[in-house]
């Protein structure tokens, strides 16, 4: 059967010392390239919209390093989100006038949850993203738990009534990622899609654990309008022209 609503390709730049970087479970880092390049190809390669991650800037107690953002947004004819040490207003507009079109936000956001809505209401929904890093935990009711600080810290805290929260407060995009499946190639955490596309209202992201081109397929087919991955899009695993096709041969319609 075919969405009615596009599906979205979004090569994410982790990022480290102004450098691209792809690790496996948050861990194991491996350099990637300079993000500008990156960004400048992935462009060219047909993305749909680019994330770029300053990794360590919340644990390094930092904001996000802004002559990138602006290198980036010279090269991005794309829309483009960054994320990553933006802890308040401020910092947002700071990233947002650097040429992002969006913003992420992860721990402040938990740490602070009468941010979002301040976000919302000064840039609107559509300019704030929520990201969730999540790992599994049997012992909260949906099986998911929230972990913060680039997923180094554990919250108890249930991820899928976390995300039922946020997109309450009216954020445009929710983006979860699982811990368990970063950077593995082995799928998307499907039984996280499932819940959380049952509950929130905003676009719903993919991310953590890409490796094929069925994988993809099955993140749509489980509620994913965005599908987010790194190091099979940085390691030339898999094209975007390829992915694609792959993606209208199997009746979605990809932008």
């Amino acid at each position: 059967m075919t969405t009615t609503k596009p599906v979205r390709i979004m090569p994410c730049l982790d990022m480290r010392d102004g450098r691209v970087v792809k690790g496996v479970h948050f861990v194991d880092i491996q350099d990637a390239g300079d993000p500008v390049a990156c960004a400048r190809a992935y462009v060219e390669a047909g993305a749909d919209e680019l994330a770029l991650l300053d990794i360590t800037a919340t644990v390094e107690g930092r904001g996000t390093l802004l002559e990138v953002v602006r290198r980036v947004a010279d090269v991005a004819t794309i829309p483009f989100s960054v994320g990553g040490g933006i802890s308040d207003r401020a910092s947002a507009e700071s990233v947002l006038e650097a040429g992002a079109d969006r913003v992420s936000v992860s721990s402040a956001a938990y740490r602070n949850p009468a941010l979002i809505p301040e976000l919302v209401k000064a840039f609107g929904s559509d300019k704030v993203i929520v990201a969730i890093d999540a790992d599994r935990n049997a012992a909260l009711p949906s099986g998911y738990e929230v972990y913060v600080d680039g997923g180094r810290t554990a919250t108890g805290t249930d991820a899928v009534e976390w995300a039922k929260r946020m997109d309450d407060a009216g954020v445009g995009t929710i983006l979860p990622t699982s811990k368990a499946g970063d950077g593995a190639r082995t799928g998307y955490d499907l039984p996280l899609i499932r819940a959380l596309a049952a509950v929130v209202k905003a676009d719903l992201v993919a991310s953590g654990g890409a490796g094929e081109l069925s994988h993809f397929f099955d993140a749509v087919r489980a509620g994913a309008t965005i599908l987010l991955a790194a190091s099979v899009f940085h390691f030339n695993i898999i094209a975007i022209p390829d992915l694609k096709a792959y993606l209208r041969e199997h009746g979605y319609h990809a932008c």
